[in-house]
């Protein structure tokens, strides 16, 4: 397809979508045409198919606005999120070809030369080896399990991080009659089951869904780099104005973690705690960066109850200034530990990375994508970055097994870490 062909096509569908959200703007949400979560049928599932037949290297951008015009149902298999999956250079496959030495489909301990507290992040299902198992992260696509949403309740404010404290204030308030225990009545009294879906619950109109695609707020207009191409550079200040980093500078003695996410984003500050406790694992191994986008629900756009819950409330900031201080915000609550950088206005380095709402890579000594996650919320798993940056660690960087060097988590103009 010509670059003035894609252009035009573009524009068309844009206007379209322009001119469908002001006939719909003053819709309600309509129930979900299948039930939430589940794969979309009928003619959603008809318009992918002839869409990937007719145009196989379409932008993924137009799977998800074919799929708000048809209501689909808030899924993994939504829209996008049905293309864009993890990419990563160390799937099953590689890495039984890598170490399975008697080719049983089994890498036992033996067979593992890194450490063991490497193994044992690895072997997710605790059977003393790993299998082809501890990589199918396919139950994170199912509803999530009650010990998410239990978390969500407990952490008051919203931080991502469920503390003693916040555990003993929830304790306070279930125990009422000041008995000591809790029963169960009590759990079922505090954790009522939820009148409508989680994932459908603040779902907006179309109006609003096509405005925050196009706005960039639901999700980048771009993929974003692939698999084993060279990380976009780029320099950009930390939250506090005091100091900038450049990525390139930070590349070669260490893998890069670069995560993007933002305030308003509720499952990506849900993950904020796991991100903290793969820095204080590996700090001393990886470089850790977070780069803050555009917000995800701003009050003037799609606005979240849950954000509202916890006091996580911002419009969508319109200058360079007023992104930095949501961004210094969203640092001082979730205290990651390490740099967090503030893009531009005109969001070049989200765009660039197809960021927004959140995306997790990893970037190697040669300054290419090892690792990307699948888009947000549903691609949010830390367990699956955690695994891949394991493996490149004792694949690419076998010096880490035994030499350490001392973690840094303040900004500087030296290599992070060093």
């Amino acid at each position: 397809m010509s670059a003035r062909l894609r252009r035009t096509t573009i524009l068309a569908v844009l206007f379209t979508g322009l001119a469908v959200a002001r006939l719909a703007a003053a819709d309600e949400p309509k129930p979900p045409a299948t039930p939430t979560g589940a794969p979309a049928g009928g003619e959603a599932e008809e318009i992918s198919k002839v869409l990937q037949e007719a145009w196989p290297d379409r932008p993924e951008w137009l799977d998800m606005y074919t799929a708000i015009l048809d209501d689909e149902a808030m899924g993994p298999k939504y829209g996008w999120f049905r293309t864009a999956v993890t990419q990563t250079r160390f799937d099953w496959d590689a890495t039984r070809k890598r170490f399975d030495r008697d080719g049983d489909s089994r890498i036992a301990r033996k067979e593992f030369p890194g450490r063991d507290a490497d193994f044992a992040r690895l072997d997710r299902d605790r059977d003393g080896a790993l299998t082809q198992a501890d990589f199918d992260f396919s139950s994170s696509d199912s509803p999530p399990p009650p010990g998410a949403f239990v978390f969500s309740r407990l952490d008051l404010d919203g931080n991502g991080k469920l503390t003693r404290e916040e555990l003993e204030t929830f304790f306070r308030a279930a125990d009422s009659d000041g008995a000591g225990f809790l029963s169960r009545s009590d759990l079922e009294a505090a954790f009522p089951a939820p009148a409508r879906s989680m994932s459908r619950g603040d779902r907006p109109s179309k109006a609003m869904l096509i405005r925050g695609l196009f706005r960039q707020e639901i999700g980048s207009l771009q993929p974003g780099p692939k698999l084993d191409e060279t990380a976009p550079d780029f320099t950009l200040r930390t939250n506090d104005g005091k100091s900038e980093i450049t990525l390139s500078k930070q590349i070669g003695p260490k893998p890069i973690v670069l995560i993007f996410g933002n305030f308003t984003c509720g499952p990506f500050r849900s993950q904020a705690g796991n991100f903290e406790k793969l820095h204080r694992r590996y700090a001393d191994r990886a470089g850790f960066l977070m780069v803050y986008v555009r917000e995800a629900h701003p009050t003037d756009g799609w606005r979240m109850e849950s954000n509202d819950r916890v006091g996580v409330t911002t419009a969508q900031p319109s200058t360079y200034a007023a992104r930095a201080a949501v961004a210094q915000r969203c640092g001082k609550r979730l205290g990651l530990g390490f740099p967090l950088l503030v893009d531009t206005i005109d969001d070049a380095v989200g765009a660039r990375y197809s960021g927004m709402p959140g995306r997790f890579y990893i970037i190697d000594r040669e300054g290419k994508i090892a690792f990307k996650n699948g888009r947000g919320p549903y691609g949010f798993k830390p367990d699956e970055l955690e695994q891949s940056l394991v493996l490149m660690l004792q694949d690419e960087y076998p010096e880490s097994a035994t030499k350490h060097s001392t973690p840094v988590t303040q900004a500087t103009s030296k290599p992070i870490g060093h």
